[in-house]
């Protein structure tokens, strides 16, 4: 009679846990660098040289009543910050800020938009459409803002002589923001343009002819498919252009020789902080401007960011 013997298996030794040991500086660096933290230290160095430290300072500026020379200045509190928000100016021009934001930026989205579209499916000669587009985009702005101050000029600019009219567009406040939306539209609307460019020609292509196919006219296509795959992108030239749009300041700047236009309707709020820091010499009040400005804008870059986030919930 055979007696079958079995093997047992010896039990595995159970090793306890080792306590998960603090990263050592050496390691961490050496993580930086594997992951490029090197190839974007100089830029942070240079971002914290040129912007965080002067940002410190003319947050902790805003806090007191310095001059231009900044010596002697003493500690104030929240009186610069009382005084903004009672200062009629200020609030004048924060409003003429807003005004033109609200009117260029339509005007380039839409502007943008019919340029792209004609430059994507025009047959001869696209290379010359885009570069006419986008040139002025490559323009100084004391260029464009001289430009356009002797083409709006009443007596001889090119505007009136070509219309028929006799309208004094920079001498009136009527027309005075109007003139300079159109020279910000023709100087800036190339940039929204190549990035629409860039986006049609990312659409799939079949989906233009499946709708052809299906009896879809080119209206149809265009609302029906071209609008909705670039909601993204005219998203983000809406964001850029209002945030580039607050702080206007150059062209109108060199148009009106830096004066406030007439009646002041266009001093805008970049150029009022300018004229209390460096016309009345109040560096701590202007300082306590740019903080509030700064705060606007960052507020209205929060509220894109949320209204972006919410609409990829409701797509999701």
């Amino acid at each position: 009679m055979t007696t079958s013997t079995e093997t047992l298996a010896a039990p595995a030794v159970v090793r306890p846990l080792s306590a998960p040991r603090d990263e050592t500086t050496r390691e961490r660096l050496g993580r930086m660098v594997q992951h490029g933290g090197w190839f974007v230290a100089p830029f942070l160095l240079l971002y914290g040289l040129f912007v965080l430290v002067p940002v410190v300072r003319g947050l902790w500026l805003s806090f007191t009543d310095a001059n231009i020379s900044a010596n002697d200045a003493s500690f104030v509190g929240f009186d610069n910050y009382r005084e903004v928000l009672d200062d009629t100016l200020f609030w004048d021009s924060l409003g003429h800020s807003a005004y033109f934001t609200l009117l260029v930026v339509p005007c380039i989205v839409v502007v943008a938009f019919l340029m792209a579209m004609l430059a994507h499916h025009i047959e001869r000669a696209k290379w010359l459409w885009r570069l006419c587009f986008f040139a002025p985009f490559l323009l100084p702005s004391a260029v464009v803002g001289d430009l356009w101050r002797w083409l709006f000029q009443q007596a001889f600019g090119l505007v009136n002589h070509t219309f028929g009219l006799e309208t004094p567009w920079l001498a009136q406040k009527s027309t005075a923001m109007i003139a300079v939306v159109i020279a910000t539209l023709w100087w800036t609307v190339g940039f929204s343009f190549l990035l629409y460019l860039a986006a049609l020609q990312n659409i799939p292509q079949h989906l233009y002819e499946a709708a052809s196919l299906d009896g879809a006219n080119a209206w149809h296509r265009m609302l029906h498919i071209t609008v909705p795959m670039l909601r993204n992108i005219t998203g983000l030239i809406v964001a850029l252009q209002i945030l580039a749009s607050l702080q206007v300041f150059d062209q109108v700047a060199v148009m009106y020789e830096f004066g406030p236009g007439p009646e002041e309707s266009t001093r805008t709020l970049v150029q009022y902080t300018l004229e209390q820091g460096f016309t009345s010499y109040r560096v701590g009040y202007a300082s306590a401007i740019s903080m509030v400005f700064f705060l606007i804008i960052a507020v209205v870059a929060l509220g894109r960011m949320w209204l972006l986030r919410k609409r990829e919930e409701g797509v999701r």
